[in-house]
């Protein structure tokens, strides 16, 4: 069944006509359409009619559009510039390939060399996002498009910031953090994330690749947060004894918790990755205790709580704000 805000097949919006649905998500359909004027096809991404009545949501489709048209490489999707539309949409490239999380989820876990080769790929898209002052800050599986050769894509700049933005803050929170199985721990303690969270967001890549599983794991998306914080992963090898040790040692310095100790940019990132052999193993104290599982101090415990009460909080708040009007 159609929803309000969904475009039929042959329907024509401005000058593109819709040829199919492409995708949904919970704030917009995406299309494939041509355009009229040039004949090329094009993603169109139409944000759904209660994002245009959400302040927050609303300013993240227009984020993602800003940021979109500033961005030119052949790693990142590019938004193209249409000042003459009828409502609000986004007009992008369209990519043939696939979503990483689909690769994943069809093949649990990849060869190292292609891995690498992917990593490689977002490493590169990442080296220039950040030279423009850009930083993702929600690099998953989903927001990566891989094709046939193994190129890819970064997607999705909904939540992006500039560097030396704000700092996060109690009422961004839930829509800025991203999923839990990526976030940096500096976002999770609400510190304003920059390039190096996204280099961490690609270490959690990484080794999914690798080992078909994610480094943090809990059974609610506040003890995945937590697991970073306070215990180590079981070492990739541990899972398949055929990775390297360089590659473990690679995922290892990407994921350090103290920033200062990860990757300084995703080009020294790429330098390791291109040349495995030469990455020097350090001793780990994460590959000895990785066993001891530790939980959250009872402070921070009240922490979490507090935060995934917020939203909840904010609904009850505004329910109780209309029946007073």
């Amino acid at each position: 069944m159609l929803t309000m805000n969904e475009l039929q097949i042959g329907e024509q919006l401005d000058h593109y006509r819709i040829e199919a649905l492409a995708a949904r998500s919970g704030m917009a359909c995406i299309y494939r359409a041509v355009d009229l004027q040039t004949g090329v096809p094009v993603a169109i991404k139409v944000p759904h009619f209660e994002v245009e009545s959400d302040p927050v949501l609303f300013d993240r489709f227009k984020r993602e559009d800003a940021i979109g048209r500033r961005l030119d490489h052949p790693r990142v999707m590019k938004v193209l510039a249409d000042e003459d539309r009828s409502r609000l949409y986004i007009v992008m490239e369209w990519l043939e390939g696939q979503l990483l999380r689909r690769v994943l989820t069809n093949e649990k876990k990849l060869t190292p060399e292609r891995a690498i080769r992917i990593a490689l790929g977002v490493c590169e898209g990442l080296e220039y996002i950040h030279s423009q002052g850009v930083v993702h800050r929600d690099l998953k599986p989903e927001n990566i498009m891989v094709d046939s050769e193994d190129h890819i894509k970064l997607i999705d700049f909904g939540i992006a910031n500039r560097a030396g933005a704000k700092r996060l803050t109690y009422a961004r929170i839930t829509q800025s953090m991203g999923t839990p199985d990526y976030v940096s721990p500096e976002q999770v303690k609400l510190h304003r994330g920059d390039a190096r969270s996204d280099l961490y967001a690609l270490g959690v890549i990484f080794y999914e690749m690798l080992t078909g599983e994610v480094p943090f794991q809990g059974s609610n998306p506040l003890l995945v947060l937590n697991d970073r914080l306070v215990n180590n992963p079981i070492p990739p090898r541990e899972i398949d004894p055929q990775i390297s040790i360089q590659l473990q040692e690679i995922i290892y310095r990407a994921l350090e918790r103290n920033p200062t100790n990860r990757y300084a940019s995703a080009r020294d990132f790429a330098r390791d990755l291109q040349d495995p052999d030469s990455v020097v193993v350090a001793e780990r104290p994460e590959e000895k205790d990785w066993r001891v599982r530790r939980s959250a101090k009872p402070k921070m415990a009240l922490f979490y709580a507090a935060l995934a009460l917020i939203p909840i909080a904010i609904v009850v708040l505004l329910l109780m704000t209309a029946q007073r009007h």
